[in-house]
């Protein structure tokens, strides 16, 4: 029993070595970075899908993380902390957007570059920015809009279906129901 116990032992414990590198290697190709650069903020009306930890990208290549989401009490806006890469040095009249990944979710923050010599400082707040647009609420004026064109059009058939007479519209022309289109 012993020798059973030892065995068991030995294969625990390499297992648990094996789970430890697999986990080490993971975490050191995960492309995360330690959080080096300089935080600049941004403000947002809403942030939808934005997660702290969300990517910063420029020209669709990463160069900064999202650090912090805070809600700022006097004007309810969403107030973005992010950090940017130190050799990446950003124009004060960039803009940014945040943007969805793919359709199944995923959003980041979008920095667009501008043309102003002076560049943003660590601590300053990016002024131009365009925030996170809601599928959901798209879909649903989408919905609304269908529907709503739906009942005006079926409205407009129904009530012009007959005359006061009870025949179709049309008839007392001489059988000629539809005027010509196009020309």
């Amino acid at each position: 029993m012993g020798r059973h116990g030892v065995a068991e032992t030995l294969t625990g414990a390499l297992v648990l070595v094996v789970a430890v590198v697999f986990l080490a290697y993971a975490v050191a190709h995960s492309g995360r970075t330690a959080g080096t650069g300089y935080t600049l903020h941004a403000r947002f009306d809403h942030i939808d899908g934005l997660a702290v930890g969300g990517d910063v990208r420029i020209a669709g290549v990463k160069i900064g993380t999202v650090t912090d989401e805070q809600i700022d009490p006097k004007t309810f806006s969403a107030v973005v902390s992010l950090t940017v890469r130190d050799d990446i040095q950003l124009p004060k009249d960039t803009g940014a957007s945040i943007v969805s990944e793919s359709l199944l979710g995923g959003k980041y923050i979008s920095l667009s570059p501008g043309g102003d010599d002076a560049d943003l400082k660590p601590g300053q707040t990016i002024s131009i920015t365009q925030s996170s647009v809601s599928l959901e609420e798209l879909l649903g004026k989408f919905i609304f809009s269908v529907t709503s064109l739906n009942g005006s059009k079926s409205g407009e058939v129904s009530g012009s279906k007959s005359n006061s007479g009870g025949q179709p519209n049309g008839s007392q022309q001489g059988g000629a129901a539809l005027a010509p289109l196009g020309k």
